[in-house]
């Protein structure tokens, strides 16, 4: 499926960002998802991130390889990572690729994901000018 102009929103709440991939995406929308989130996560000083992978039946290679980047990269930033609602047949195609996303941790869904942060208190308002509830532009 070609995305085109695609853009995945990305939530802010908290120190964190929750992002829903709903649609398999095109290198080139993984690419800016990618940027996107990892500007974000710098400017910002987020210590979280959630990323819902419910909505997809299927990745392929470089989708994969481009959540461990993403992942990866996030830590760097000194962001926790947590991808949640992966699905059978995903799990099974990341297997079976041999691919894993060892910079992330999992989480059987969205709500199982914020948990794992609240407990870090992840969620708790910033002292900050950027809003508590924000969406990228």
């Amino acid at each position: 499926m070609s995305s085109g102009a695609l853009h995945i929103p990305i939530l802010r709440i908290g120190r964190c960002l929750v992002a829903t991939i709903y649609v398999a995406l095109d290198d080139s929308a993984i690419r800016q998802f990618q940027e996107d989130l990892l500007a974000r996560i710098s400017k910002e000083a987020i210590s979280g991130v959630v990323i819902d992978l419910s909505a997809i039946d299927l990745v392929d290679s470089f989708m994969a390889r481009s959540l461990e980047h993403i992942a990866s990269a996030a830590r760097l930033l000194g962001a926790r990572v947590i991808l949640v609602g992966i699905r059978p047949p995903v799990a099974i195609t990341l297997v079976e690729m041999g691919l894993r996303v060892h910079s992330a941790e999992t989480a059987r869904d969205l709500e199982q994901g914020l948990r794992a942060l609240v407990g870090e208190q992840l969620l708790e308002p910033v002292d900050d000018d950027t809003p508590e509830w924000s969406e990228d532009e």
